[in-house]
């Protein structure tokens, strides 16, 4: 990332992997630290000033990677950019910090990894992570096929029967107006998430035959993870506008409150 952060891992992570890195980077600075600080020393200088030099010495090169102001604001990324940081966006390209020349040397010196075992947990990790995309992409397509298309289509289907009865009584085109561009606004809605659906299953057909590991991870975060917020726009569109009686699944105010 652009920033040096402390944060709580996700509920579904083991805390152990960043105390791990979080730990070797205090053990392998301190050693520094006294490297350092002993050099000042065997130059004459006492300790407490060593101390003190060695500190504000550390406080000025760290200067970059301070920031007071909102770190998620855009601000921040132009301002890490301008400085030189890296900010990283992916899941995928970030893991590769794993096996960067830096951390090989971190972790083989500090005696926690060995290089063959860095390249080994980077490689989990890569297919941790695109295996949770893929059965994430197969059951989007599912509920979206089986559920959420037809429940649409059925509330659609009521609403046409509703326009056709008030047209048949020999209502205006206003009274026909309410019923008409709700049918408009669920078919563009259906439009985005079927066709969004259909081009992310064939991207997960196609992914599913590469057999490198990073670059099915990658493919799978730029090709079919990409199409996740569309579906989830249109879908959540559709379930405001769909009977509840016709709504298959629970719906966000049902999650929040009981009926």
């Amino acid at each position: 990332g652009n920033k040096f952060e402390l944060r709580a891992v996700g509920s579904s992570a083991n805390s152990s992997a960043p105390m791990t890195v979080l730990n070797a980077i205090v053990a392998d600075q301190l050693v520094k630290f006294k490297v350092d600080v002993d050099k000042l020393i065997k130059k004459g200088e006492k300790k407490d000033v060593a101390l003190l030099t060695v500190i504000k010495k550390y406080i000025k090169e760290s200067k970059d990677i301070r920031f007071e102001g909102n770190g998620y604001s855009q601000e921040w990324a132009d301002e890490a950019e301008k400085r030189g940081l890296s900010n990283i966006k992916t899941t995928p390209v970030a893991l590769d910090a794993y096996v960067s020349e830096k951390s090989t040397e971190l972790f083989t010196k500090t005696n926690i990894f060995s290089k063959r075992e860095l390249h080994a947990r980077h490689e989990i990790l890569l297919e941790n992570y695109y295996k949770k995309l893929q059965i994430e992409a197969r059951v989007m397509g599912e509920v979206t096929h089986s559920m959420i298309i037809p429940a649409a289509i059925a509330y659609q289907n009521t609403l046409i029967a509703n326009a056709k009865g008030l047209k048949d009584l020999g209502l205006s085109k206003e009274a026909l107006e309410t019923p008409l561009s709700i049918i408009n606004k669920i078919s563009e809605h259906l439009g985005v998430v079927k066709t969004s659906i259909d081009t992310m299953l064939e991207a997960r057909k196609v992914t599913n035959n590469i057999e490198e590991t990073r670059e099915k991870a990658i493919s799978y975060d730029e090709q079919v993870k990409s199409y996740f917020d569309t579906i989830r726009y249109h879908t959540d569109k559709l379930e405001q506008i769909v009977d509840d009686s016709v709504w298959p699944l629970p719906k966000f105010r049902e999650l929040l409150f009981l009926k």
